[in-house]
């Protein structure tokens, strides 16, 4: 199997890949904040909340849900704030992973990754973090 890393690039192949899966990891858990709500423990992130309350018609009271779930549409997330909070994380998380997944596959095959690509790379994973 031929490689067109060398020992530090295998490394820094090895390194970006599990930084780009704990990201991700951490992008779609919603667990960002942590609090409680109505003596009940909730916790939500950008696109993802669990235990929210919701208005109960027939009991006119407001009651909680608790389960965990992702927000019913793009306008759904609380702020604006958060909507672009949910874009540039989601944007760096998939640059990251981008640059990771091609680094392992340089690990792989050779005269796919030289200096140049590598400098981009490494420009790209400087913006994506």
């Amino acid at each position: 199997m031929a490689s067109s890393l060398t020992c530090a690039g295998v490394v820094w192949a090895f390194i970006s890949f599990l930084c780009a899966a704990a990201s991700c990891v951490g992008f779609f858990m919603p667990y960002w904040l942590l609090g409680s709500q109505l003596e009940k423990s909730v916790s939500f992130g950008t696109f993802r909340r669990c235990s929210y309350p919701v208005r109960d018609e027939t009991r006119q009271t407001t009651v909680m849900v608790e389960q965990c779930g992702r927000y019913a549409s793009f306008q759904a997330i609380p702020s604006a704030e958060w909507r672009i909070c949910t874009v540039v994380t989601g944007l760096g998380c998939g640059l990251l992973l981008l640059v990771a997944l091609t680094a392992l596959m340089g690990c792989c095959v050779s005269e796919l990754i030289s200096r140049t690509v590598g400098r981009v790379a490494g420009g790209i994973q400087f913006l994506g973090g």
